[in-house]
């Protein structure tokens, strides 16, 4: 029986080794830019940075993340290593379960020990065999019959942040992992390092490769 929205027991999160991710409708709003630049075809999608710290946080607590699709896009690669999620697997025919089923054997992974988020009927055949089926807030009504948990955030507007904290919170890690993730970020920069020395470029001269 599927859950309510946002709900999700403590033994379900503590199962979970691994989580699957969908990226068109899921880390994105399933929008795509397509154009081409001196005979050259580019594809670009917009991810939504607070999905990005929420893999971040799995990833910290020890949980293997992939990523699946149905399209073959260098905007997922190059995603994907932003992330360091070395299981990415891109099918331009769709055929997510077999990929998934290859990433669970290759890390000795059960499928009743994965999650998948998912959103439309290509991610249909992996929900169905994973132990925690997510459907995020606008997937469509078969894929939300199906799914465990539902989430509240449409896909590309924070749907996998909110699966990673509803997880790890009904794991007993959230706030840990935040709180480890503040103040690493909190050191005196001044007292940790040695001060830079004085530049010598006039003030608002660029260095040498740097960017902004």
């Amino acid at each position: 029986m599927p859950s309510g929205p946002g709900t999700l027991d403590e033994a379900s999160a503590r199962r979970v080794r691994l989580v699957g991710i969908d990226v068109d409708g899921v880390l994105t709003d399933g929008g795509i830019y397509l154009g081409s630049v001196d005979g050259t075809s580019l594809e670009f999608k917009r991810y939504d940075i607070q999905d990005g710290l929420g893999i971040y946080f799995l990833r910290r607590a020890g949980i293997r993340v992939a990523i699946v699709t149905g399209r073959v896009s260098d905007s997922v690669r190059l995603r994907a290593a932003e992330l360091e999620i070395d299981d990415v697997a891109q099918d331009s025919y769709a055929r997510k379960l077999p990929a998934f089923r290859r990433i669970l054997e290759h890390h000795g992974v059960d499928p009743e020990e994965a999650a998948f988020i998912g959103d439309d009927f290509p991610d249909l055949a992996v929900m169905r065999i994973v132990g925690l089926p997510v459907a995020v807030g606008n997937a469509a009504p078969e894929i939300a019959n199906i799914a465990s948990l539902r989430l509240t955030r449409h896909g590309g507007r924070g749907a996998v942040r909110e699966f990673a904290e509803l997880l790890l919170t009904a794991r007993g890690e959230w706030a840990s992992l935040t709180e480890a993730y503040v103040a690493e970020r909190s050191v005196d920069d001044v007292n940790a390092k040695p001060a830079a020395k004085a530049d010598p470029r006039p003030r608002g001269a660029r260095a040498p490769g740097s960017r902004r």
